[in-house]
């Protein structure tokens, strides 16, 4: 097999230029000293952040060689600055970054560069996997942007892009699905894929039954009215220890007000909306109020089983159609209710599979059977058997990053992304 698929270069150049827009109107208002903010474990200075994802497209699209030597950088000791790999975390508040200005030179410049070494190589299949890397990781870091504004009370971004709101028809209860022999994982022919997600492989699933629609704030409160927060049986030897060591008592984000319980959305606090996925709950919470409510998180396997429509191997949960503003929350300004969005339902009728909110799965974050790691060998690998998978992407994703066989992760107390969950049945 091939080590670089055969991928298109006018198709990479469109992602490119798409990723870059968006970052850009994720970032364009933030200046002075929202550039580094607080220093947390789970956010960057956005300046280091937008210097990083130059860096990383210019060192895999510019400068690294078949030799695994690196080419020179057009930004003096870029390396040193912006290597993920290597500059520990907490030093990045500290580091002698370039301006604001400087560092959106750097964009500009390396991306001109690598449009320009598409235009010449396009039949280079090494460039334009590359290309697509690099697009799909600034797609992930303006995610990152996205829930980093989030988490540091910054306003929304104005994206142009509002949830649809109109009343809908609610599809409580399961649906079930009759499980069997499926393929788990990506195929050769998908195109670009992480190596996570190599390769499809033989696993059987045993009948399930999957919850229509995601858990809504409204039935999360209840889990919290009746004191789940506080009941240890529900938890986890590690949920619980980390709720004694936080001291949540309901979702972060979550206030009780005079008139009711509110959430704060960006730098606002709004009423909290009933039937809106719960969000900013972290595989902990959602595992608690699993045994709460006498159900399960799906497998992953699960999830794509009913994703993929089982043996059918479709890239979407309604079928080979591209998503657009019809089938799913994807890149817009906010969350919409957990019964919008039903030209994205599967044939058994679950709906928002993919956008809204990442959906936690029980399963930990392993590789798969054969697992190789692509040339970015630390996207992957380092973090395999500490994270928790998630599927489905978010109402803050781009829609030319998801598929049904696209694997998220995170460590069980992460919170501040935009994640939610659905459950299952547990059968006898």
């Amino acid at each position: 097999m091939d080590r670089f698929p055969s991928l298109d270069p006018a198709r990479a150049r469109a992602h490119l230029m798409s990723a870059r827009a968006r970052l850009d109107a994720l970032t364009r208002d933030v200046g002075g000293a929202q550039l580094f903010g607080p220093k947390l474990d789970i956010v960057n200075p956005f300046l280091w952040e937008l210097g990083h994802v130059a860096w990383f497209q210019e060192r895999w699209c510019l400068r690294a060689r078949e030799d695994g030597s690196l080419g020179a950088s057009v930004l003096e000791g870029a390396d040193a600055l912006y290597d993920s790999s290597a500059v520990a975390h907490w030093t990045r508040w500290h580091l002698p970054l370039a301006d604001l200005a400087r560092t959106r030179r750097y964009l500009a410049e390396v991306l001109e560069a690598v449009l320009a070494a598409l235009e010449r190589r396009g039949s280079d299949p090494r460039l334009v996997y590359f290309a697509e890397l690099s697009a799909a990781h600034e797609d992930m870091h303006c995610e990152a942007f996205h829930y980093m504004r989030q988490t540091l009370g910054y306003p929304a971004p104005d994206l142009g892009h509002e949830a649809r709101r109109e009343p809908v028809v609610a599809i409580p209860g399961d649906a079930a699905f009759p499980g069997g022999e499926f393929t788990l994982g990506a195929r050769p022919s998908d195109g670009f894929v992480h190596d996570n997600e190599k390769w499809g492989h033989a696993v059987h699933v045993r009948p399930f039954r999957m919850a229509r629609l995601a858990v809504t704030n409204r039935e999360f409160r209840e889990f919290v009215e009746a004191g789940g927060y506080a009941r240890q049986p529900l938890w986890s030897e590690a949920g619980w220890r980390w709720r004694t060591t936080t001291g949540y008592e309901a979702p972060r984000y979550w206030r009780l007000a005079p008139g009711g319980w509110e959430q704060r959305r960006f730098d606002r606090w709004v009423p909290l909306a009933d039937e809106d996925p719960v969000v900013h709950v972290n595989w902990f919470e959602a595992d608690a109020f699993c045994r709460f409510a006498g159900r399960r998180l799906p497998t992953e396997a699960e999830w794509e089983f009913a994703a993929q429509g089982g043996g059918a191997k479709q890239p979407f949960p309604w079928g080979h159609e591209a998503a657009d503003r019809e089938h799913a929350n994807l890149e817009s300004d906010a969350l919409a209710p957990v019964a919008a969005f039903a030209a994205g339902d599967t044939p058994e009728g679950v709906r928002q599979l993919m956008g809204n909110v990442w959906e936690w799965t029980s399963s930990d974050f392993l590789p798969y059977p054969a697992f190789t790691p692509d040339p970015y060998e630390d996207y992957s690998q380092p973090w395999f058997g500490t994270r928790k998978v998630l599927r489905g992407g978010s109402f803050a994703s781009p829609r030319r990053m998801l598929r049904a066989t696209w694997r998220n992760f995170f460590t069980p107390d992460r919170g501040d992304v935009f994640a939610g969950f659905r459950t299952c049945a547990i059968d006898a």
